[in-house]
């Protein structure tokens, strides 16, 4: 089983890696330009999963390596690639990955933002291994004039992909929404991952009140605030797009040392144990939940017990004291009473199931004792909203 964190490790980790990644390939982020591809293409950025080194592998053009590396530059000026955020919205910090790029990583980055009100048309296809930019791509991206982009983050150095010190991260601190980046590579090199860590920003202009959407969706706006124990999986992986590819894609917990020795259940066959877990969420935007999908789908003997959701509306100063007692207060309403769960399976409770809601803004899902849950879908419309976090403000742009 895999190790578990020391303390001083988590304490050393910077608050935005709970937001979701907006630029995983998981949630439709793509590389649309690359200047140099020659050891391994730039669509390794945006990998869902951890990098590897595979010592044997090789191809004809050098090294394999997992990760976005360019030749040793002998030509005036730098490389650099355009990313398309899957997910358009506000960043909050970045984690430039150079894992297993010891001798060869980039020495320094810079990133810059856009937000385009247009899509490029162009993009990479391919295996573009063994590659370089051709006049044409060159002359289209041009057209981006992303040189002038906003500076997210300096000329900054990348320490080496030693296993402790390869994440280097960065908090970022820009109230602007964005739909493009550039990543600056000074002057050539290698990166294993980039991870984009914000919040989705949606027009919600173009949502019709009267249409049910999920409104805790990563797509949507959704964000985890806050959680008791992620040992196996985070919880922000239960708003991701689609059913989950495996177990690593949900939220799973560590089994909880508080369980009796002897277990018994309640006369509805739940378990009558003292301890649980949690994640707390904001909702893409304030609604009325009228429905509740809870997908145990792949946890087959490490699903919970049963689940309880609560719900609350809060200001964006509630919600600040929330995090900083550790969501110890709030003004919690049950809005799923204690369900039983199964085994690999998409649990669906409709309005008749629920308490009578009132518009809320954040939701909190428990289990008991512990265990896995893929996904979590809250079903509603969309309300009027009087102080709005700056994720649930109209986008000044949109793709």
């Amino acid at each position: 089983m895999a190790e578990r964190r020391t303390a001083l490790k988590a304490a050393a980790e910077p608050d935005f890696l709970q937001f979701n990644d907006l630029a995983c390939e998981a949630v439709g982020g793509t590389v649309i330009f690359a200047s140099d591809e020659w050891f391994a293409p730039a669509a390794n950025l945006l990998k869902r999963e951890p990098p590897q080194f595979i010592s044997a592998a090789f191809t004809e053009f050098g090294k394999w390596m997992d990760g976005w590396e360019t030749r040793r530059k002998r030509t005036p000026g730098h490389d650099w690639c355009i990313i398309q955020l899957g997910v358009p919205g506000l960043i909050y910090g970045f984690d430039v990955d150079t894992s297993f790029f010891t001798g060869n990583h980039s020495p320094y980055i810079s990133i810059q933002a856009g937000c385009l009100d247009e899509t490029p048309t162009f993009t990479l296809e391919g295996d573009r291994t063994g590659m370089a930019a051709s006049d044409s791509q060159l002359a289209a991206v041009d057209k981006l004039g992303s040189g002038a982009w906003s500076e997210l983050v300096c000329v900054s150095q990348l320490r080496p992909g030693y296993s402790d010190c390869c994440h280097n991260y960065f908090k970022v601190n820009f109230t602007r929404r964005v739909t493009h980046l550039r990543l600056n590579m000074y002057p050539d090199g290698g990166i294993a991952r980039l991870r984009v860590y914000g919040v989705g920003q949606r027009d919600w202009s173009s949502v019709s009140p009267h249409q049910d959407i999920d409104l805790v969706a990563l797509t949507n706006g959704g964000v985890c605030l806050g959680y008791s124990d992620a040992h196996f999986g985070h919880p922000r992986n239960m708003i991701g797009p689609g059913r989950a590819v495996n177990m690593a894609d949900g939220w799973e917990t560590a089994r909880r040392l508080d369980r009796p020795k002897h277990l018994k259940v309640d006369q509805r066959g739940i378990l009558q144990v003292p301890g649980y877990e949690w994640a707390v969420f904001r909702l893409g935007h304030p609604g009325v939940i009228s429905s509740v999908e809870v997908d145990t789908d792949h946890f087959k003997g490490n699903f919970p017990d049963s689940c309880r959701i609560e719900a609350c509306s809060l200001t964006p100063e509630d919600e600040a004291q929330c995090i900083r007692s550790k969501w110890n207060s709030g003004k919690w309403q049950v809005l799923l009473p204690p369900q039983k769960l199964r085994p690999h399976h998409a649990h669906l409770y409709s309005r008749a199931e629920l308490t009578p809601s009132t518009p809320v803004t954040h939701v909190r899902l428990i289990i008991s004792p512990d265990g896995g849950v893929s996904r979590l879908r809250l079903w509603g419309r969309p309300t009027a909203i009087a102080a709005a976090p700056a994720n649930q403000k109209r986008a000044a742009s949109k793709l």
